[in-house]
């Protein structure tokens, strides 16, 4: 039977073969030398540290980690976990990017899932430190190892790991928020506050407006009971601890209005979507503002006025465009969605908007470099309104007879869509458009419609669960 090689055979092996006695060893690696005779000769030996280990090898002149495998045994001396040694091992293999040693241990360590609670604390610490990628495998082993469903811990993991995995690909975005969701009423109020915040955000992006609308629900009743909770403390004075949370309150009360106004925009209930702007036109006097509240409540400000303009001009009331447009003007975060609206109405009620096309062409141009992030609200990086823009735009060039940028606003948009994996409306809207107008398109546009086609049907193919 083959002998199967441990931390310290293998140590012997090396010093033997190197001529190394302990106390010229000891010398070298800055080990004393009766502490590293008792790790190799007493009996039972003496365990030894993570930080002997990285001494030893660098001793030897090997690198970093060479004995990490051989070292997981010494975590388990005996049979047993010694968390002692085992958290700062996993550190070490973090920082050196063992994930192999990570996934034994773990294995390991589940064995005994009274280990469940420690390995959910080093997952916070590395979330703390700003390690997200590497805190991924130990969340998952919560996940995979909590025996209670519905544990407060089991819930912050789950939301860890639906936070790390959003991204611009919206299909990735459904999954996620489709596997974390159950989870969400067993999260702390503050995490709550953000984790239906992010919910009802992705879902915009996704254009689902019933599930907008059912956590932006959800959203205002927390946020509300939060703040009245608050009010009250106040009242009777009693200290009113700040909350732990990404944003501050005003921010989901507020969001929670505007998102479900957004949401029957898009549906084209617009009667209906204005009558969320009051609640979050003017909330200058909510209580506890600080200063960073103050800006959220100017910002919610802006919203509101922009979003009522919006509305009246999906409505076909052209008289406020030009007020529409130098607020577009002031606000240049709101640019973006604001041509949206405007080109969007443009093609409904067959009016012209060149003059605007020009004003704004600057800042046009600066959309075509295709910058994509999901983000909190419609900023000129928003993804799906870029795409939306740049398809409604081709749209109007369509109608206009511009065909040739017409072409170039189609393929935009298909490239953003592409990008985000939106395998629904949009990408068969631009390929209906683009057969359609096929005959006055370039050779070139022609060539790029293809590549793009062919990269949306890889991706289609190679995502199916």
């Amino acid at each position: 039977m083959e002998h199967t090689p441990t931390i310290r055979s293998t140590i012997e092996t090396e010093l033997k073969q190197r001529g190394y006695t302990f106390s010229s060893f000891s010398k070298i690696s800055g080990i004393n030398r009766g502490t590293f005779s008792t790790m190799l000769n007493s009996n039972p030996p003496k365990p030894i540290s993570v930080r002997q280990m990285d001494l030893i090898t660098k001793a030897l002149e090997y690198p970093e980690g060479w004995l990490y495998e051989l070292y997981i045994d010494e975590c388990f001396y005996e049979g047993k976990g010694h968390w002692k040694r085992i958290k700062p091992f996993l550190l070490r293999c973090v920082e050196l990017g063992k994930v192999d040693c990570i996934q034994k241990v773990l294995s390991r360590l589940t064995e005994d899932l009274s280990y469940v609670s420690m390995i959910f604390e080093l997952a916070e610490e590395l979330h703390e430190a700003g390690k997200e990628k590497e805190a991924v495998p130990f969340y998952e082993c919560v996940v995979e190892n909590e025996r209670y469903y519905h544990s407060e811990r089991l819930a912050i993991s789950q939301y860890r790991l639906f936070c790390y995995s959003l991204n611009t690909d919206l299909d990735n975005n459904r999954q996620a928020a489709i596997k974390f969701a159950p989870f969400r009423r067993n999260l702390p109020e503050n995490y709550q506050l953000d984790a239906l915040l992010k919910l009802a955000n992705a879902y915009f992006q996704l254009y689902d407006c019933e599930t907008v609308i059912q956590y932006a629900e959800e959203l205002r009743v927390l946020a509300t009971s939060i703040y009245q909770q608050q009010v009250r403390g106040k009242l009777k004075n009693r200290e009113v601890k700040p909350l732990n949370t990404e944003r501050r309150l005003i921010v989901y009360y507020g969001q929670s209005f505007l998102l479900k106004g957004n949401a029957y925009e898009i549906q084209g209930q617009y009667k209906k979507a204005m009558e969320f702007i009051p609640y979050y036109a003017d909330l200058t006097d909510f209580e506890g503002l600080d200063d960073i509240g103050k800006i959220e409540a100017q910002k919610f400000k802006v919203w509101a006025k922009a979003n009522q303009l919006s509305m009246e001009i999906l409505m076909g009331n052209m008289e406020s465009l030009p007020a529409y447009v130098e607020l577009l003007r002031d606000n240049s975060q709101e640019i973006l969605h604001g041509l949206l609206t405007i080109v969007e109405s443009a093609n409904i009620y067959n009016y012209p908007i060149d003059d605007i096309l020009i004003l704004f062409a600057e800042k046009i141009d600066e959309f075509r470099e295709l910058n994509v992030n999901i983000s909190y609200y419609h900023t000129n990086y928003n993804p799906v309104t870029y795409s939306r823009f740049f398809l409604e735009l081709s749209r109007y060039y369509f109608n206009t007879g511009a065909y040739s940028k017409a072409m170039d606003g189609m393929l935009k948009s298909f490239k953003a869509s592409s990008q985000l994996n939106d395998k629904a409306y949009y990408i068969k809207s631009i390929t209906l458009l683009f057969e359609k107008y096929k005959d006055h398109s370039t050779y070139e546009q022609q060539e790029e419609y293809g590549k793009l086609l062919e990269e949306v049907q890889y991706n289609a193919k190679h995502m199916l669960p």
